[in-house]
């Protein structure tokens, strides 16, 4: 792999999909909120670079993928993976779920990647040329678990990315760009925290997630993510890949 790939985010899977697209040869840009992070991660791969801002507002968006021009002179692919969960906010039951946590989750969460497929479509339809868009949702979007998982403003969240990009997906063929969704169940990452030191939630994980016996590790979605992000599914747009270990067929 040769391209110029922008991830959004700068832990977890993100974190392992940058790693892994360096080791493979692809040319790098982190762009997140945390700054010492995103240098940090920089560091580990060589000639990558980073931009720090909140995706959440458009400027931020826009200079991401400004820097990435700057720093490689071409885009071809993004994956947006920035975002998380909605419980300190207020997310749950939607009969609990605070008007805070609904606002705050789906701006934390369909808000960046809806303005990051925004700059980077933007940048692809005056240059004339293609690219590949993998957004972030969740299994929770489509296959709900009512027990240790009612946060309904996330999966609310997740659906209205995967909404949305097929709607691009559709619209945006002709010109080339492909847009794709990929939906990881429970992955060992800083967001899963809560889940990963409730040994309730371990166990319930290991029955529903058999194939992986428990937790997904997060570069066994980055190797799912870079597939559809390069040449490799150039054939591919409009697909809601899930990463699951079986979550959504296990009763």
């Amino acid at each position: 792999m040769d391209n110029v790939l922008l991830i959004t985010g700068s832990s977890g899977i993100a974190e392992a999909t940058a790693l892994l697209a360096g080791r493979e040869g692809c040319r790098v840009f982190i762009a997140g909120l945390d700054e010492p992070q995103c240098r940090d991660l920089n560091a580990r791969i060589e000639g990558s670079g980073y931009f720090a801002g909140d995706l959440r507002e458009a400027e931020a968006a826009e200079g991401a993928v400004r820097g990435c021009l700057k720093q490689f002179g071409c885009l071809d692919a993004v994956f947006n993976v920035a975002g998380t969960s909605g419980r300190r906010f207020g997310d749950g039951p939607v009969h609990e779920c605070t008007v805070d946590g609904w606002e705050q989750t789906l701006a934390a969460n369909a808000r960046p990647t809806f303005l990051m497929c925004r700059a980077a479509v933007r940048h692809w339809l005056e240059a004339g040329r293609g690219g590949a868009i993998l957004n972030m949702a969740s299994v929770l979007a489509f296959s709900p678990e009512p027990g240790h998982f009612a946060t309904h403003a996330y999966a609310a969240s997740k659906g209205a990315i995967i909404s949305m990009s097929r709607a691009m997906a559709a619209h945006y063929a002709p010109k080339g760009i492909r847009v794709n969704v990929i939906a990881p169940a429970l992955v060992n990452t800083p967001m899963s925290a809560r889940a990963q030191a409730d040994e309730t939630i371990v166990e319930f994980t290991r029955q529903k997630q058999p194939l992986s016996g428990g937790f997904l590790e997060p570069e066994d979605v980055a190797r799912t993510a870079l597939f559809l992000l390069s040449a490799h599914s150039r054939h591919v747009t409009g697909q809601v890949v899930a990463v699951d270990g079986g979550w959504s067929v296990t009763g």
